[in-house]
């Protein structure tokens, strides 16, 4: 496939998909899968020390790859564990921050930050990013910001071009999970697309059966925006796109430590699996089946490069 752009250049990929850090779901395997199908594979934050899961990673042979840090969870020492071992180090859900790039720089991996909002990109370029991921309000799981991604993706990338010329890659989140999507983000200007809910549906995602369940069945007006989930789990006044019907089980369960927790459903877990955290995007109408990881990327550019040839 000849879709290559800044991103694929600066990162080493063969096509411009970069796959979600979704905490417990983007775990080695999966990262692994996107990343030897030609896209970024991302870890996401895990329990499992992080380690750990960079030599499965490294057992693997995936590459390129990179992790993502959540800001209310971030250990600054781990950015010392990944910065050199992945080629792409992530921040999200956090003030753009010059002397984490730095940190990030000085371990020798690519900087990127996700923002949600025109200040935001400004301030990840002017801390010296390489790569902006912009999420648009349709995303799945935790949102940054509150405005649809084409118009947001427009407005950013005017602001980026202004500040850095070429040297940013700009990714765009939110609502992609077909080739029709990831061509309109390629057209508008975009150097990659940004999917999660898709790889959540693979063979590899570490998600619950029930979670994967959900989503085949699940359409884009399906999904609701709230800020329950986390609020008294350690994450609060965190907005989050999940499945209704997860926030509507919750909703009717009685009150204990973990109702409404952040943390997804996962293989092996027990409990009142319906009733957990189902992050999904707008795009979850694109989900019909549960292919490999490799399958969604192979779609997913050979049809966007089909798309944009017409």
């Amino acid at each position: 496939m000849s879709l290559h752009t800044r991103f694929t250049d600066i990162v080493g990929c063969d096509v411009p998909i970069q796959l979600a850090g979704m905490g417990m779901v983007a775990t080695p395997a999966l990262a692994a899968a996107v990343s030897a199908a030609g896209g970024l594979g991302m870890l996401g934050v895990a329990s499992e020390p992080l380690a750990d899961r960079l030599e499965q990673l490294d057992a693997l042979g995936a590459g390129p790859y990179g992790i993502n840090f959540l800001g209310p969870f971030l250990a600054p020492a781990e950015i010392d564990i990944a910065a050199g071992r992945v080629r792409v180090v992530e921040l999200f859900w956090l003030a753009p921050d010059a002397a984490l790039v730095e940190r990030i720089h000085n371990g020798g991996s690519l900087a990127s930050w996700q923002v949600g909002s025109i200040d935001e990109a400004k301030a990840a370029v002017d801390a010296g990013c390489d790569l902006v991921v912009v999420q648009g309000v349709e995303a799945g799981g935790h949102v940054r910001g509150t405005v649809s991604l084409l118009p947001l993706l427009a407005s950013i990338l005017d602001a980026v071009d202004g500040l850095a010329g070429d040297q940013v890659a700009v990714v765009a989140a939110g609502g992609i999970g077909t080739a029709r999507a990831m061509a309109a983000a390629l057209a508008a200007g975009a150097d990659a697309v940004r999917v999660g809910t898709r790889f959540i549906a693979t063979l590899e995602s570490q998600a619950h059966d029930d979670y994967k369940a959900a989503l085949v069945g699940a359409g884009a007006e399906d999904t609701m925006m709230n800020e329950e989930f986390g609020r008294e789990t350690g994450w609060p006044d965190a907005p989050n796109r999940v499945l209704r019907s997860c926030f509507e089980a919750a909703l009717s369960s009685p009150p204990g430590p973990d109702r409404f927790s952040t943390m997804p459903p996962v293989a092996g877990i027990t409990g009142n699996v319906a009733a957990m955290a189902m992050y999904a995007g707008q795009s979850v109408a694109a989900v019909t089946g549960i292919p490999s990881a490799a399958d969604v990327v192979r779609e997913l550019a050979s049809g966007a490069e089909a798309l944009l040839r017409r």
